[in-house]
């Protein structure tokens, strides 16, 4: 009886590529849990691999290096907050504030988009790389297509002000979650909240 012939590293088998959607989705749910549970800096592909039940090589070939993984799937996670431009235009410019915050609080009041979010957020926190991958993500999907829904002077500016307020807020209320600001009302901080993001997209 001879021996099966090894598995070539760095290529999937067919059964593997005829289940690519699902192995994809898996090692991106796998890196998600990783980066919530380790952060940037301590995860690693094999650590993926491992918690996905395949082969390091399989993450290289589907998505190449950490930074890539990482990028993957913080963008999957983030995909409820790439519809806020829609709240922006949905609607007369003098609520666009409100309609913006109540948007973007939803998602982090929500726990099943808010546990990503926290992954991506305390990644961008401790690491540069992770940093540099969420600034791209949220300047090219985010911001952009909000000051484009705008026009008006400075209107990426503009964005990037209210989305410093959003991210602020959410820092404080769901990261580092300083009281009373944690236990407060939602209904309470978006009153608050939304007049000066409006202010930051629309006053002269």
């Amino acid at each position: 009886m001879t021996d099966a012939a090894p598995r070539r590293r760095g290529r999937p088998s067919r059964t593997q590529t005829e289940a690519a959607p699902a192995t994809r989705d898996r090692i991106l749910d796998a890196a998600r849990e990783e980066f919530s549970e380790r952060g940037y800096e301590k995860t690693s592909v094999r650590g993926i691999a491992k918690a996905a039940g395949v082969d390091s090589a399989l993450v290289h070939h589907y998505f190449g290096t950490k930074e890539q993984v990482f990028e993957a799937s913080i963008e999957v996670a983030f995909a409820p907050a790439l519809a806020a431009p829609v709240a922006v235009e949905d609607g007369p410019l003098d609520g666009v504030g409100e309609r913006l915050t109540r948007f973007i609080f939803g998602i982090w009041e929500n726990p099943a988009t808010r546990a990503p979010l926290l992954a991506i957020v305390r990644s961008a926190v401790n690491n540069e790389t992770a940093a540099a991958v969420f600034r791209r993500l949220i300047a090219a999907q985010l911001l952009r297509r909000i000051a484009q829904q705008l026009d008006l002077p400075d209107a990426e500016l503009r964005a990037e002000l209210a989305a410093a307020q959003l991210v602020g807020v959410a820092m404080l209320r769901y990261v580092i979650r300083v009281e009373p600001l944690a236990s407060a009302d939602l209904e309470a901080i978006v009153a608050r909240v939304a007049p000066v993001v409006q202010g930051h997209l629309t006053l002269p």
